[in-house]
């Protein structure tokens, strides 16, 4: 069965800079395109990139484009999101998934909460 641990998340002052962690199990993680999520309190759950396992390079939502990174460990089966110049507007719980868009997904794990103080 697929599983997915979220990592990496913690609080920052506004201007900082995070990496998230994204382990997959189960699964070989580059076969498959990999989206980054955030889900603030009283809001939807948001898409901020995709990376897919060919050679095209991620999508990032406008919000954080120019900000956020994604990379990718095949090696370790793992996913990383560096995040930079951090916002308080950032603030939300991140996950990583299989797909990437909302309605595509079908299962979400705990989450990392990343914090950002003004």
């Amino acid at each position: 069965q697929w599983h997915f641990v979220e990592s990496g998340g913690g609080l920052v002052q506004s201007g900082g800079s995070l990496r998230l962690s994204c382990v997959a199990s189960g699964f070989t993680l580059d076969d498959w395109a990999i989206g980054w999520f955030r889900q603030a309190p009283g809001k939807e759950r948001e898409a901020l990139s995709c990376v897919g396992g060919g050679d095209s390079p991620p999508d990032y939502a406008y919000s954080v484009k120019g900000r956020f990174t994604v990379t990718r460990d095949n090696a370790k089966n793992t996913v990383y999101l560096q995040m930079n110049s951090l916002k308080s507007e950032d603030t939300a719980i991140y996950y990583c998934a299989v797909g990437c868009s909302t309605t595509v997904v079908v299962s979400w794990g705990q989450g990392t909460q990343v914090t950002v103080s003004e």
